[in-house]
């Protein structure tokens, strides 16, 4: 009979397959090269099955392998569910939370999910808005904490991610070297209307303003329509668009610097511990 699987077995099991390397996966760990290597050896031993190709310097998983990866990712998570519920302090509270829709849409849902799991006594209401409409509500405290794009007229915040600002258009949209270019954009303020208008002014390529949206929604409905290009981030990129490249006669854009901030005076436990949960699990949320 095979025995109960051993948790530290599996995830170092995990962390030898993402990194590809038992040496890097030791450092994950904090394991020595043969404790992992021995590790393995025991997992295999355990299951009766060879869970790697024969030669341990590529790392190829056999179809065992393959199968137990899958079992493992999915112990570990609520191996990992269970502690934080089990660690996180008794903290309950209202927090209001600010952010653009794009990134409600797009970066939210797991980080709030896990927040939720770890702390449920705390309620969570969200309001979406532009940038500059959630600094504004900050400094009035109609909000706790809010999740921005920082602009030139912002102040404090600690940035929790940095998000590349790419060229899209629909999947079909027939391309102009010399034409002019219509472009669906947010309204006048918006940091990403001024990086894309900067950017085709500095190469002086013709464009004109076919759509303006306060959402997100509507500049993929004008992209996806095919009615004009746009500038978005690039977690919020979907198959239903195609990246504009230099190549293509498109500038490179900046990137964009998403941060966290708190209203002015104070706030809540229960803020306090939403804004550093977002904090240390925004950046490690996959585009």
């Amino acid at each position: 009979m095979i025995p109960d699987l051993e948790i530290p077995l599996l995830r170092t099991f995990v962390a030898v397959v993402e990194t590809g390397s038992i040496t890097l996966a030791g450092k994950q760990v904090g394991r020595t090269q043969p404790a992992i290597t021995h590790q393995m050896h025991r997992l295999e031993k355990a299951l009766t099955k060879p869970l790697f190709e024969g030669d341990r310097r590529h790392l190829t998983l056999t179809r065992e392998g393959e199968m137990l990866l899958s079992y493992a990712r999915t112990l570990l998570g609520l191996n990992d569910e269970i502690r934080e519920r089990f660690e996180a302090p008794d903290v309950t509270g209202h927090v209001r939370l600010g952010v653009p829709d794009l990134y409600a849409a797009y970066l939210l849902p797991v980080v709030l999910a896990g927040f939720s799991r770890a702390y449920p006594q705390i309620e969570i209401e969200l309001r979406c808005s532009r940038s500059v409409n959630l600094y504004a509500a900050l400094q009035r405290e109609e909000i706790d904490i809010a999740l921005m794009t920082r602009q030139p007229e912002f102040g404090g915040g600690a940035i929790v991610r940095e998000e590349p600002l790419v060229w899209v258009a629909a999947r079909d949209y027939p391309l102009s070297p010399l034409g002019v270019l219509p472009l669906a954009l947010l309204p006048a303020g918006s940091i990403y209307r001024q990086h894309a208008l900067e950017a085709l002014g500095h190469i002086r390529r013709p464009w004109s303003i076919a759509a303006v949206s306060d959402s997100i929604a509507g500049l993929q409905a004008a992209v996806y329509a095919g009615l004009a290009i746009s500038a978005f981030p690039l977690c919020a990129v979907s198959p239903q668009v195609r990246r504009l490249s230099r190549a293509e006669g498109f500038p490179d854009l900046p990137g964009l610097e998403i941060v966290l901030q708190r209203k002015p005076n104070g706030i809540s436990a229960a803020a306090d511990h939403l804004a550093e949960y977002m904090i240390s699990e925004l950046a490690n949320v996959q585009r």
